[in-house]
């Protein structure tokens, strides 16, 4: 499965060993995730190397060819929340997780759009463990 993985740049690297954790699951369960370049520490170093227009159209490109879109919210950052609206707004489902304890957007929690699972929480595992089974869930539709 093409997995978009959405999460935080800009905004705050503090969950950073979340996401790790969660593309490392999602490349050893075989999936395809062309964004796996956002767990790394360095990822403000090289983004910051590629023009805004370019990482637009990447990154619309890359939504566009996924099955699924993964976002982890816990942290607010205007990109995830674009990505998260344009992924639903084409019909691509959508699961956002965040760790428990952290505010999260109503616009997230209060969704009822029938595509957009929102889910917290306790520690990378659980997160693994709630991805896994949505995935398995997409996978058997």
């Amino acid at each position: 499965m093409n997995v978009y993985f959405a999460c935080s740049i800009t905004g705050g690297r503090d969950f950073e060993s979340e996401y790790r954790s969660i593309i490392e699951a999602l490349l050893s369960d075989g999936h395809e995730v062309p964004t796996a370049h956002l767990a790394d520490s360095n990822v403000k170093l090289v983004e910051g190397q590629v023009i805004p227009r370019e990482v637009y159209e990447r990154d619309i490109a890359w939504i566009r060819a996924c099955d699924v879109l993964i976002a982890e919210v816990s942290t607010p950052s205007h990109g995830v929340g674009y990505e998260v609206g344009y992924a639903l707004g084409i019909g691509k489902p959508v699961l956002c997780l965040y760790h428990e304890g952290q505010p999260i957007s109503k616009m997230l929690t209060g969704n009822s759009h029938p595509n957009i699972a929102v889910k917290c929480y306790r520690d990378a595992a659980e997160a693994i463990n709630m991805m896994r089974t949505y995935l398995k869930g997409r996978i058997e539709l």
